[in-house]
């Protein structure tokens, strides 16, 4: 299976960018989007080309703002949206869609803010996914994917201690929070694959931050441990544009 993850910063824009174009040439089983920053029928209006295939939307009350997209060539055993808990379920930031093998979840995680105004909130919310990611893995292996709106480690952004602790992204809480999903078993897919490469999913559209490179490695694919020996291969697809995220897209056997 072909998984794609790609935060789009808007899915209206995204599809005046080659979107499509883009995706014809990876190959795809399954796409996961984040950020879509519309309403379903607008989702639906926007990624018309795909309603042949099966599809999931969810929105945030809040319209343009957050809302994430799975849309499947493969046929789902079951869908469900959100993770149960009220304070975190009115953003539109989950899909939890269960194939055969595995539940796959689409994530798109909340942002702590540029004055770190919503550190607590994500604090909170982080251990209330990790609970909720470990209820299904109960049931089956889990792949989980998307903007997890955090570097791990020094590695995984350009400007590391200039950014430490005040930048949202790269605060020790948070920090914190990705460690957790990793010590409770769940593996970072690429850094498995690659443990020394330096490579970036997200650039600022400020300062020409994707001309210089300087980014940050924010968007994820963590998989089960028991799912560790199908994972073929993780990319990190820089080359494509149309967001200031770029996709990724990994291969299980």
């Amino acid at each position: 299976m072909k998984i794609v993850s790609w935060n789009v910063n808007g899915v209206r824009a995204v599809i005046k960018k080659d979107f499509f174009k883009s995706l014809e040439e990876l190959d795809w089983d399954v796409l996961c989007l984040q950020e879509t920053k519309a309403q379903d029928k607008e989702v639906a209006a926007a990624l018309s080309p795909y309603q042949k295939y099966h599809h999931i939307y969810n929105s945030a009350l809040k319209k343009g703002y957050s809302g994430t997209t799975l849309i499947s060539k493969i046929p789902f055993q079951s869908h469900s949206l959100d993770m149960g808990v009220a304070e975190f379920d009115e953003e539109g930031r989950i899909i939890c869609a269960e194939y055969s093998a595995f539940f796959l979840v689409n994530v798109y995680v909340p942002n702590s803010g540029q004055k770190l105004e919503r550190l607590e909130y994500r604090k909170a919310w982080d251990a209330a996914f990790l609970t909720y990611l470990k209820n299904l893995e109960s049931k089956k292996p889990v792949v989980v994917c998307g903007d997890f709106n955090v570097a791990h480690g020094p590695i995984d952004l350009k400007n590391d201690k200039t950014n430490y602790n005040k930048t949202a992204g790269y605060t020790q809480i948070e920090i914190d929070g990705m460690e957790n999903y990793l010590q409770e078993g769940f593996i970072d897919t690429y850094r498995s694959l690659y443990p020394d490469n330096v490579a970036y999913t997200y650039w600022s559209y400020r300062f020409k931050a994707r001309e210089r490179n300087t980014g940050w490695r924010i968007d994820y694919f963590l998989i089960s441990k028991s799912l560790l020996p199908k994972l073929q291969e993780v990319e990190i697809l820089s080359e494509i544009y149309g967001s200031d995220h770029c996709p990724l897209r990994m291969v299980l056997n």
